[in-house]
């Protein structure tokens, strides 16, 4: 189980967060989920420190059993990320998928990977346009095509700098209306992360009893974080409440039906 998860974000997924495969099928299959993201945490140096074998091993039986698209997340250590992504890539051989993170520091070994075992890759850059346009460059040169590039410009949830987020991803953008490619990729954004890490959302009832259900808190940060960055231009949402979900899919099936009339 996720050890940063509160308990009613966590019950959403009682009796699997303990295996990843029936998580994966749970969101799935209960919870209608258009795509997997699974992040290799248990790679990391303090989580664990499996190794690229076990992490091969865990994404093969994840891409046997689901038949939805995959993210692969490396763990968030540079050097464990060049270990175990290139396995991952390797054994996803074939299935398309989306890896990363790539950042200025090791966008290379994992471009080469993805590139290597045709794989797309995520681009991560820290709230700042000039640095994301300048890492897909960097990516594009050493031969990967700019539609197999997908940009994270790492966002903040709800009060915490998502004003900010929401005008870098507006800029980007707005330049890739005017005609720059290298920032016309799509936005890939970690809502359920960011959402469910701020205090408004995870902070308990007896802590704040004034601010009511922290169920019903946490769902609505995560919601209105999500519809907010949809709005800035987001294409890929990576949610964790179900009911959150469910919330957005309403948001978008309605802004449809408005554009239709």
């Amino acid at each position: 189980m996720p050890a940063d998860w509160p308990d009613e974000l966590a019950g959403a997924y009682e009796g699997a967060l303990e295996n990843s495969l029936e998580w994966a099928r749970m969101c799935i299959d209960k919870y209608q989920a258009e795509l997997i993201c699974l992040r290799l945490q248990g790679a990391h140096p303090d989580f664990g420190n499996k190794s690229k074998e076990d992490q091969r091993k865990l994404v093969a039986e994840i891409l046997k059993n689901i038949d939805v698209p995959l993210i692969i997340l490396g763990c968030g250590d540079d050097a464990k990320d060049n270990e175990i992504i290139p396995v991952c890539c390797q054994e996803a051989r074939g299935r398309h998928c989306l890896v990363g993170e790539a950042t200025q520091d090791n966008y290379r070994t994992l471009t080469v990977a993805a590139l290597a075992d045709e794989q797309s890759i995520i681009a991560q850059s820290p709230i700042d346009i000039n640095i994301a346009k300048q890492l897909n460059i960097l990516i594009s040169d050493m031969g990967m095509p700019a539609e197999r590039i997908v940009i994270n410009p790492t966002i903040g949830a709800l009060g915490y700098g998502l004003e900010y987020a929401y005008s870098i991803m507006e800029r980007a953008r707005l330049s890739a209306l005017s005609g720059d490619k290298m920032v016309a990729m799509p936005f890939f954004c970690l809502v359920g992360q960011e959402a469910w890490r701020a205090k408004e959302a995870k902070a308990s009832e007896s802590e704040f009893p004034q601010w009511g259900s922290q169920k019903q808190r946490g769902i609505a940060w995560e919601a209105t974080t999500a519809v907010t960055l949809l709005q800035a231009g987001a294409d890929i949402l990576v949610m964790r409440h179900p009911q959150a979900v469910d919330c957005v899919r309403k948001y978008i099936k309605q802004s449809y039906k408005n554009k239709e009339k």
